[in-house]
């Protein structure tokens, strides 16, 4: 994969989206505090990302290879069912962000400085969208995510890392020990065309998810996924079998 770099993402805090996400009034004290962050932030962000466009090269039961790296999921397998190419991403809030809010001591506005980059993140997956749609025209996509489900696990991460090439160099994102991204505010990813729409959220039964995308479907991954005489899937979140939670 050649990856595309998205390196000057335009990012100005939305405060009135902020406070409301972060469910604080306007024109109270708690208001003027996180405005004050944002325009600090705002001086220092620099959201960025990368993606590119790779190859569908083999497929087994529960494998797929994409650009030479095979990955292990059989949901991933199935919903690349016939597709020929695929587009793996990486996007962060950047470590200026990072940085930025790692010196704030006061709980409360490290709180508030990690709404300001969630919202920067989403800036950057914003901006790779487009860029994206525009130069490919992939039509209705879906996206699968390492480590949202047990069936895909956080261990595969390093092999997106190895399609992308060189993700620390190229936008600042790089892995701890425990395979989870740094900067913290940073999503992985592969994006497909799908005629039909795919949450990772449907194969999870966790209760009361506050990043809930999609309702649960208990019957979704006997449906569509199950091998036979294969394991159940298990969500990454609460390690419930799949198959366990529909007979409740």
């Amino acid at each position: 994969m050649n990856p595309i770099i998205l390196s000057d993402v335009p990012f100005r805090p939305d405060t009135s989206g902020l406070l409301k996400q972060l469910r604080i009034g306007a024109g109270s004290d708690e208001a003027e505090a996180v405005i004050r962050l944002a325009e600090q932030a705002a001086t220092v962000a620099h959201p960025r990302a990368m993606y590119g466009l790779a190859f569908v090269e083999a497929a087994g039961d529960d494998t797929i290879a994409i650009d030479g790296v095979t990955f292990k999921s059989r949901v991933l397998r199935v919903n690349l069912d016939g597709a020929r190419k695929v587009y793996p991403f990486i996007a962060t809030c950047g470590m200026e962000l990072e940085m930025w809010a790692n010196g704030i001591t006061d709980p409360f506005e490290r709180y508030c400085a990690e709404g300001v980059k969630q919202m920067a993140l989403g800036a950057a997956i914003a901006a790779m969208g487009q860029h994206l749609d525009a130069l490919y025209s992939p039509g209705d996509t879906s996206t699968m995510n390492p480590g949202s489900l047990a069936d895909w696990p956080l261990a595969e991460q390093r092999k997106l890392f190895a399609v992308c090439g060189d993700p620390q160099a190229a936008i600042g994102v790089s892995l701890t020990k425990s395979l989870l991204m740094v900067p913290t505010k940073s999503v992985s990813g592969i994006r497909f065309a799908s005629a039909e729409r795919f949450e990772n959220c449907a194969l999870c039964p966790r209760v009361d998810c506050p990043g809930r995308r999609a309702p649960y479907d208990q019957a979704l991954f006997d449906r569509k996924y199950r091998q036979a005489d294969a394991d159940s899937a298990t969500c990454a979140q609460c390690g419930n079998s799949l198959t366990a939670a529909q007979k409740m």
